[in-house]
């Protein structure tokens, strides 16, 4: 039983501190796969599994009014208690969580970065974006037309597999990049994604920029294409080029700084920065909305890297307070004001920051990470498991019955673990330790790892508390057992748990059943009425 009292909030309550734009952190703490069956629009996933790894950079005041909420798994409680541990003062659990939402009057959405799907949706409603099919734009190509195709995703999403001829253009760089890769406003230019959403706001932030060229979605992205069977490339790498004229950039930045104004984004100065920062009563978030490689060589200390297109797809990954307030910058006044004008429209109170000078972006690297101390453990080399390891090999051979004197359990994710870990280790997940220890063999010891042991470190103290057997920690995890040069296992084959950390995204490959893309597309469209059900979105389509 638990020794920690955690108080509860109800459904009405968590629905007036959204209505009133008050700072909620309303989390589902389980893995994203349940997560993604049913959760309430602004329920962001923040699983009990990364807990200690996100809480600090996803939930930086630590008197920020948090809801955490499961569907009876005993995970909501675990959680609030792990909060107050890490110092958070304004803790509860949701009623009921997800079930008691329902039964309260809640709405429930179904998969993952819901709030912007549906805000996309409610984008193409209001403004009828223009978009083609696959077929029509499949002729358009077939026939050589003058046409560009953009492909507003990752670039790593891209590479995975893209429509023929398309360059990736990343969301937030569309409107800087686009009279480059389309300087003749006769070109025609299609923007893709591989569903709905990203096409569709690319192609709408085009339009509110003002760009001369006609412009059009593909109609359900790289999922519309493989159902009208049509094949997709893989593997290319074509990017837009890196170099800008002045004139293309100073145009792009005097359309995106008016579609700024349009959609009511604040603006502020380093003092008015620094004024918004000494608020300790708000949430203020920082980001840096360039791509990963610009932020890398170079970015203002305390701005975390964002790239503005996947920001606006997956805010709620990124500011997980709804309600903050939200600073963006870059060093073209492009990027930042088009990601804001879509933060806006999206109910964030948003502002630019103005006036950074090159000298300023003086931080190089990933940002740092803060982290709470890990609990204390044992760790043991990669050369000592596999000492043991090969102790157990040897009186297996004897006695084939012999018990096991390790167990090696993994946390990376379930992912990772497909593609490499040490030979025999079984993928587990934190989530669900008590099942995790019954389901693999009875063990002298247990020695836990991850990708870097960064996670596993954590997992030591729960662990601990399950059994009697002396837990160690893997120095260096997975990597530092390839440094050493010992051999590695890769596939499925040890899961002590089901792999359920990561949902599986109908539009994520060309090897999903024609019946699951067509259901995703029959859910986004279905996305504005549930939106309209909802009633707490506050979403103005400029």
């Amino acid at each position: 039983m638990s020794s920690i009292r955690i108080g509860t909030r109800s459904y009405q309550q968590v629905r007036d501190d959204l209505l009133a734009r008050r700072e909620i952190a309303l989390l589902d703490v389980r893995e994203e796969a349940p997560h993604a069956e049913a959760h309430p629009l602004f329920a962001a996933n923040l699983s009990f599994s990364h807990l200690e790894l996100l809480a600090y950079a996803r939930i930086p005041r630590r008197d920020t009014a948090i809801v955490v909420l499961d569907d009876g798994e005993g995970l909501a409680q675990k959680a609030a208690e792990r909060f107050i541990a890490l110092g958070y003062s304004n803790v509860s659990v949701l009623e009921g969580g997800v079930t008691g939402w329902k039964a309260g009057g809640g709405e429930l959405f179904q998969d993952v970065n819901v709030p912007s799907k549906s805000f996309g949706e409610l984008v193409e409603s209001k403004r009828h974006t223009p978009s083609l099919s696959a077929p029509e734009v499949k002729a358009l190509l077939d026939a050589k037309e003058d046409v560009v195709v953009l492909d507003a995703r990752r670039f790593d999403e891209y590479q995975n597999m893209n429509i023929p001829t398309s360059i990736s253009v990343p969301g937030a760089e569309l409107v800087l990049r686009v009279r480059e890769l389309a300087p003749d406003p006769n070109t025609r230019v299609i923007v893709n994604c591989a569903g709905r959403t990203r096409s569709i706001i690319g192609t709408q932030s085009l339009l509110n920029a003002g760009i001369p060229n006609q412009v059009h979605a593909l109609r359900n992205g790289t999922i519309g294409w493989t159902l009208a069977g049509q094949q997709l490339e893989h593997g290319n790498s074509r990017q837009f080029p890196a170099a800008l004229t002045a004139a293309t950039r100073a145009q792009a930045a005097g359309d995106a700084r008016a579609v700024a104004d349009r959609a009511g984004v604040k603006r502020l100065d380093a003092k008015g920065l620094q004024t918004l920062r000494a608020d300790t009563a708000r949430t203020t978030y920082r980001f840096d909305v360039r791509t990963p490689q610009e932020y890398e060589a170079g970015h203002l200390p305390g701005f975390l890297g964002a790239p503005g297109g996947q920001l606006v797809q997956e805010t709620e990954s990124n500011a997980t307070v709804r309600g903050a307030r939200i600073v963006l910058v870059d060093d073209d006044g492009v990027r930042a004001n088009m990601t804001a004008s879509w933060l806006a429209q999206m109910a964030w109170e948003v502002y630019v920051l103005d006036g950074a000078t090159a000298q300023q972006f003086s931080e190089q690297g990933p940002a740092p990470r803060e982290l709470p101390p890990a609990p204390p453990s044992e760790r043991i080399s990669p050369q000592t498991l596999a000492g043991w390891l090969e102790q157990d090999q040897a009186k297996a051979k004897v006695n084939a019955n012999a018990g096991k004197g390790t167990v090696v359990l993994d946390f990376s994710t379930s992912a990772n673990y497909v593609k490499q870990h040490v030979p025999g280790a079984w993928f587990a997940l934190r989530s669900q330790l008590a099942q995790v220890l019954q389901n693999v063999p009875a063990a002298e010891r247990y020695v836990v790892t991850c990708g870097s042991s960064l996670l596993a470190a954590f997992v030591i103290g729960d662990l601990a508390a399950l059994t009697d057997r002396p837990v160690f920690l893997l120095e260096g995890g997975n990597g530092g057992w390839k440094a050493a040069g010992l051999p590695l296992e890769t596939g499925a084959t040890s899961l002590a748990s089901p792999r359920i950390d990561r949902y599986r995204r109908p539009y994520e490959g060309t090897d999903n059943p024609a019946s699951a893309m067509q259901a995703y597309l029959d859910w986004e469209f279905g996305l504005v009425e549930q939106l309209g059900r909802d009633g707490t979105h506050g979403f103005q389509v400029i």
